[in-house]
């Protein structure tokens, strides 16, 4: 018989028991950091949408980069880059990913455990990729219409990706609640 220690479990069963989490810091900062990035998203869905509508009215219309767009462009980025980093910490540190990795076999079965252990990290990823060459590549361009032009492209290409990768109520990929609350 296997000792408690040694059975499979599943990420359901799982508290503290697996990865990082022992410290009772994490054990609390786990969870808000959870919140936030559950809140957080909006922001940055909020950011990404109105960075690309202000890119497709510029890029249509010829207007000026002005310094205010060029604002909208670089908090996008930064929002962006944020949301990135709190998301790799809750990544190296949810019970559910300590789970996936050390039972990848019979966990990659799990196609909920798949899209957060694999799908949802590696298009977040290129996501923010996409917006951070949205972002450099038009502040470098030389004419307004190019700036508007590459925003506009890189941050419709990061908002599909985003799109997908979210967890929505409604999504067949893998759902959570449009906004996380304390337990």
């Amino acid at each position: 018989m296997k000792s408690p220690e040694n059975r499979l479990l599943h990420p359901n069963d799982l508290l503290w028991v697996h990865g990082s989490l022992h410290q009772p810091m994490q054990q609390v900062m786990y969870p808000i950091l959870l919140i936030v990035h559950s809140a957080f998203r909006w922001l940055v869905l909020v950011s990404l949408c109105y960075g690309t509508y202000l890119g497709i009215i510029g890029w249509g219309r010829k207007t000026s980069f002005t310094k205010s767009a060029n604002f909208v462009r670089h908090t996008t980025a930064t929002i962006a880059h944020i949301q990135l980093v709190i998301g790799y910490t809750l990544y190296f540190n949810s019970p559910t990913i300590a789970y996936f990795r050390s039972h990848y076999k019979e966990a990659s079965q799990q196609f909920d455990l798949l899209f957060f252990g694999l799908i949802h990290i590696i298009l977040m990823t290129l996501a923010v990729i996409c917006v951070t060459i949205g972002s450099a590549a038009s502040k470098r361009k030389e004419l307004d219409r190019s700036k508007f032009k590459t925003m506009t492209i890189w941050f419709s290409l990061a908002l599909i990706l985003i799109f997908i990768a979210i967890p929505w109520p409604f999504s067949p990929l893998a759902n959570r609640p449009y906004f996380r609350a304390f337990h």
